[in-house]
């Protein structure tokens, strides 16, 4: 596929702009979807997947919830002691290949946190946000630590929960 010649298309026009056809007229014409550049308020989005959540008020909440935990478990993951290994574990496959899935679904988790707030709704951002605040509160900072030292206070810096 050359892109190369993709900068002499010539810019949409008012009219595909207004009614979203790509010939200018309504009639049963395929719509073009313009997607957002900049960040925006509202229910009216696409997050993940076509269509999803659509323009239900409820499906957006659902969807803000999903992003949500989606961040927390993105955390969660990043900090689990399945992902570090114990210092009783012997250096053994399986415990490599757990820790490999572990690490693999860590990844997954993050990126689609990440397409998520590629949506450039306030919204799903904020609550990707939250959602990676929360979780590292819980999972990654000293408040809910035990005071018995299960980590080495060495380590200052958390675990990045993003793969980038």
């Amino acid at each position: 596929m050359d892109h190369d010649n993709m900068h002499n298309m010539p810019p949409p026009s008012s009219s595909m702009m207004n009614n979203g056809s790509m010939n200018g007229g309504g009639g049963d014409h395929h719509k073009m979807m313009l997607m957002h550049m900049t960040f925006f308020w509202g229910k009216n989005t696409e997050v993940l997947f076509s269509g999803r959540p659509g323009t239900s008020s409820g499906m957006y909440a659902l969807c803000i919830i999903f992003v949500f935990f989606l961040a927390v478990l993105t955390e969660w993951l990043a900090h689990s002691s399945l992902l570090r290994g114990t210092s009783g574990d012997t250096a053994n496959a399986a415990s490599g290949l757990v820790q490999t899935a572990v690490y693999t679904l860590r990844t997954g988790l993050s990126y689609l946190v990440m397409l998520a707030v590629m949506s450039f709704n306030a919204g799903v951002f904020i609550a990707a946000l939250a959602g990676h605040a929360i979780g590292f509160m819980l999972f990654g900072s000293r408040t809910f630590r035990n005071p018995s030292g299960d980590r080495e206070t060495k380590d200052l810096l958390p675990a990045s929960g993003c793969a980038c």
